[in-house]
């Protein structure tokens, strides 16, 4: 592990409830460590292409991003935010994951099995600014709206599916 990488596993493992353990299970055969939410971030999980296009709308802005973790196998992608005990996250195939949740993580410097850091986290304690997000969340939506609306379909009943709306509940910016 280099220089660079430590401080990023010391922010990441000190989110479990044995840090050293979690060390171990990264360092496992399946590289993954199961942390709890709620205490340094919460998640917020989106489907895989929402949460592409809105990390690049993310990507675009000047401060720094926090973590973003994709499963492959779910195609979902992850947003690490600061905790809130709201989180009165609303939209189409959108979940929050706060006080209660864990998540299954691999270590900062490597992919494990289906979960691999789209953007991993830096040690800094950088997270996404959920007004950021919320805004990110809407472009995406309508990005994807523009270049594919016309192939989303209600799984129920094959109907055209009515384009999603997004909002986290009023939060304050």
């Amino acid at each position: 592990m280099g220089r660079q990488t430590r401080p990023a596993v010391e922010w990441l493992a000190a989110a479990a409830t044995d840090p050293r353990s979690c060390k171990r299970q990264w360092h496992g055969e399946s590289g993954i460590a199961v942390l709890a939410c709620g205490r340094f971030w919460d998640v917020l999980s989106v489907p895989e292409d929402l949460g592409r296009q809105t990390l690049d709308a993310l990507l675009c802005l000047p401060q720094a991003p926090g973590p973003v973790l994709v499963d492959t196998a779910a195609r979902r992608v992850a947003f690490f935010l600061p905790p809130d005990p709201e989180g009165r996250w609303i939209g189409t195939g959108i979940r929050y994951a706060g006080q209660g949740a864990w998540i299954a993580v691999p270590a900062p410097h490597r992919a494990a099995g289906r979960l691999c850091w789209l953007v991993p986290p830096d040690g800094t304690g950088a997270l996404f600014v959920p007004a950021a997000v919320e805004l990110a969340l809407q472009l995406g939506m309508g990005r994807l709206a523009e270049h594919g609306g016309a192939r989303r379909r209600c799984p129920t009943c094959g109907e055209p599916a009515e384009r999603p709306r997004v909002h986290s509940g009023g939060r304050p910016g």
